[in-house]
């Protein structure tokens, strides 16, 4: 640096590139690393140093990827103790993160440990659940890690490798690898950097050959890095000269900042700065150009555009390609350049890679994981309970518990591939009820390994483990007292008030007017018509009043059968009291969600003190309905002789799962046979085992119930009949009224003359039956036009008859 330097190319390595960092920037001299990976070199902190090649930061987030494609949950970093080995393993823990992944340990050693240390540090990763092993150390210590696992059975089936672009770039540096170096590879996963093969790289790879056959280039061969130490010389060039043809001078200076202390045998006094650095710095970001490499483009960021990755299983002799990865794209078999052209897809499933042999030349996908063979079996926390034993209770058998859930989950876990030796734990002082909350909390603190029980499965608990599969329905219910009362057969008259019927009736008597009064004023030839108009108006007006109503009739009818409350809602509107099972999450639930008063709210431990409160009632210190799962109601209610009932639907929908800590690969294995047990009948049979139903534990507003009996209505039948009965009566006694009036004869000639001899009267007829039919079938408007010319024949008949006695007693004797 004392000749006056305008750019450096290198290191190759990460921790010398961090002290010559420092340098550069003082000097205001551009650095170009092909070789310094560590994402810790950022340009914020070093803005004279420029990365060649790809940041290891791609590289772990491509391992992330892989990691989750596979649905693996858990790694274990094998790494070397230095910047380059830290940073990268530091942002490997953050892109798992995002995949709901996680290091689960971190194995680190120093570069120049033995074979024995490293066989201790493989000896206790060994002894660990996770199988999958990412390996991110240099290359000159790298081999000693996989010689060291097969000498320990590592290698073998179950077991996942995965190297970073630090194995790819020993194989190819070397122009042939020993057969020993490659069995002891077998089934690794590697990464590459990826580099196109384009007509330049080719080029440079077929004149590379050429000196090697010519002993110029000696025996070596080139890996990744090698071209971009090739890129980074030109991109030297290309960018001088830009800056030479820009105008730019080749001027430095000294910095009085730049002096030697005491002792010091670096002559930093002699060093001089750049004048020209921040310009050939932005040149050279500006450069744009095609090497063989690939692309030589920097982003906003100072890294090279489209970072991407060879995917590589390692087999047989040589490598395998199975896939790329690239930052636009991530997991995909095809190659990245074609990709830039179409619009990014990074969901799940478009991610694809070909098969893969792994260790133990196997092309099943390991599960990643194992039981711990560290002699501890897992500990299970289960709920002391002090009610509803036939869930979970203590036990005096050598298992300790019993209960339905402790046979589910024995029933699943003898169905895994693997032993789980595992033992129980009583959570709870066996007086009350444990917190269900706090027994998951300890599961999450890793108090317990996991929880089994009647545990529901809620939000805020999901939050802190993994659940598995719910092996039991539930939601919560709300229980009432039943009251069987007799039938009322005045029940449809609740729907109004007397005041409303009041109104009904006025109004009705209101229309009878009005319909009498048109009746008698309207012109006859429009007197049909119009009256049958007014009485359909009053007949809509009756129907709409009562049919609109009726919904409201029958529901009052089948409150006939339950107490006055009808389900969560009519409970909420209440004032009463409610009981809830001691640590239950109903509390939470009734309190934070449905906003009920805390105060009104009664725990209760056990079956026994459900029935004591319901008897009581909310007048004698009980309760008016209790607020409990669905499980829990079933069992009470089929030891309760029908007193009590569901009222109203499930508010709520939950199920009863086991507890793990979070991100255990048990959880998902144990939910996947759970899923067994319920499709094989199992999981029923287990059910009929402990649990027992009966028909009380149906809800009271089914349709069988809310079936309503001639004795509902034999009121409103009575009234009817009476209605009807009454019309029948004064419609007859108007008819023979009329008909005493009007005589068949009349209608069949009319009296042209009267004799006053004939003074006597009519002898009376006998009437026919059929007569009086006719009679009736004749229009309203005929009987009464035939009675007002009988009325006016009558008094013509009066008129002569008059007529004539008096003409007699004016005539002489």
């Amino acid at each position: 640096m004392e000749s006056d330097v305008v750019a450096a190319i290198g290191p190759q390595s990460s921790g010398i590139a961090h002290v010559i960092s420092h340098v550069v920037n003082e000097l205001h001299v551009p650095l170009l690393s092909f070789g310094a990976t560590d994402p810790t070199l950022s340009s914020m902190q070093y803005p004279y140093f420029l990365r060649t090649t790809p940041s290891d930061h791609f590289q772990m987030y491509a391992i992330a990827d892989i990691v989750d494609y596979y649905g693996w949950r858990e790694v274990i970093a094998i790494f070397v103790d230095d910047d380059y080995g830290r940073s990268g393993i530091s942002v490997l823990g953050d892109a798992l993160a995002k995949k709901r992944a996680k290091i689960s340990y971190k194995a680190a050693f120093s570069p120049g440990d033995t074979e024995s240390k490293i066989n201790d540090l493989l000896v206790e990763v060994n002894l660990m659940e996770s199988r999958v092993y990412v390996v991110h150390v240099n290359p000159d210590t790298g081999l000693n890690i996989f010689s060291v696992a097969k000498a320990l059975n590592m290698m073998g089936s179950g077991y996942v490798w995965i190297a970073t672009d630090w194995l790819p770039s020993y194989l190819d540096s070397k122009d042939a690898v020993d057969s020993n170096t490659m069995n002891i590879l077998q089934g690794v996963i590697a990464l590459r950097h990826y580099t196109p093969d384009t007509d330049l790289k080719k080029s440079f790879m077929s004149k590379w050959n050429t000196l090697k056959y010519k002993g110029s280039a000696g025996h070596a061969g080139f890996n990744s890095y090698a071209l971009y130490a090739y890129d980074s010389v030109w991109l030297a060039a290309h960018a001088l000269d830009g800056f030479l043809n820009e105008g730019g001078n080749l001027s430095f200076s000294y910095d009085p900042k730049l002096h030697d202390t005491n002792g010091s045998m670096l002559h930093l006094a002699s060093l001089r700065v750049f004048n020209g650095g921040e310009q050939l710095l932005q040149t050279l970001l500006r450069m744009n150009f095609t090497g063989v490499s690939g692309q030589i483009q920097f982003d906003p960021d100072k890294h090279l555009v489209h970072p991407a990755y060879d995917v590589l299983n390692i087999v047989g002799t040589g490598t395998r390609r199975i896939g790329y990865w690239s930052n636009y794209s991530h997991l995909s078999v095809v190659p990245p350049e074609s990709l830039y052209t179409k619009p990014p897809n990074i969901s799940t499933g478009s991610q694809h890679l070909y098969s893969v042999i792994w260790p133990g030349d196997t092309t099943s996908t390991p599960r990643g994981w194992v039981f711990p063979n560290n002699g501890q079996p897992l500990r299970i926390a289960v709920p002391n309970r002090v009610g509803y034993k036939e869930f979970a209770s203590k036990d005096k058998s050598p298992q300790g518990v019993r209960g339905y859930c402790i046979d589910v989950f024995e029933a699943a876990i003898s169905l895994l591939p693997y032993a789980v030796p595992h033992t129980y734990m009583l959570y709870g002082d066996g007086k009350r009820n444990p917190s269900y909350n706090e027994l998951v909390s300890r599961v999450a603190q890793n108090v317990y390994d996991a929880a089994v029980g009647d545990i529901t499965i809620v939000t805020n608990r999901t939050k802190i483990v993994d659940f598995t599969q719910p092996y039991m329905e539930s939601g919560l219910v709300v229980v009432a007292p039943v009251k069987e009362a007799k039938s009322n057969p005045w029940a449809f008259l609740k729907p109004f008030t007397a005041e409303m019927w009041l109104v009904t009736a006025m109004f009705f008597l209101f229309v009878g007017a009005v319909v009498w009064i048109l009746e008698h004023r309207i012109n006859s030839e429009f007197r049909g018509p119009p009256r049958r108009q007014l009485i359909t108006i009053c007949w809509f007006s009756f129907s709409t009043m009562f049919f609109s109503h009726r919904e409201n009739t029958v529901s009052t009818l089948g409150r006939m059968l339950t107490s006055g409350i009808q389900g969560i809602d009519s409970l909420i509107s209440s004032t009463e009291p409610i009981g809830i099972q001691d640590g239950s999450f109903a509390l939470n639930y009734l309190v934070d969600e449905l906003n009920i008063a805390q105060s009104r709210i009664v725990k209760l431990k056990n079956p026994e003190a459900y029935l004591r409160a319901l008897k009581l009632g909310p007048k004698k210190g009980g309760v008016a309905a209790i607020v409990d799962e669905l499980p829990y109601v079933e069992l009470f209610l089929s030891n309760t002789n029908c007193l009590y009932r569901i009222v109203g639907p499930e508010f709520t929908k939950s199920g009863w799962g086991f507890a793990f800590q979070r991100d255990s690969p048990l959880a998902v294995d144990m939910s996947t046979a759970i899923l067994q047990l319920s499709e094989n009948g199992d999981l029923q049979k287990i059910h009929n085992k402990w649990l027992t139903h009966s028909d009380c534990s149906s809800q009271v507003n089914q349709v069988d119930e809310n079936q309503l009996s001639l004795n509902s209505f034999w009121g409103l039948f009575l009234i009817c009949g009476i209605a009807c009965v009454l019309a029948l009566t004064i419609f007859c006694c108007r008819v023979f009224t009329q008909y005493r009036r009007f005589s068949p004869e009349d209608e069949e000639s009319e009296i042209e003359t009267i004799e006053p001899s004939r003074s006597s009267r009519r002898s009376i007829r006998s009437t026919s039956f059929k007569q009086i039919i006719d009679f009736v079938d004749k229009k309203e408007e005929e009987i009464k036009e035939m009675l007002k010319r009988k009325n006016s024949n009558s008094n013509k008949q009066q008129t002569s008859i008059h007529s004539f006695s008096d003409g007699q007693a004016s005539s002489p004797s």
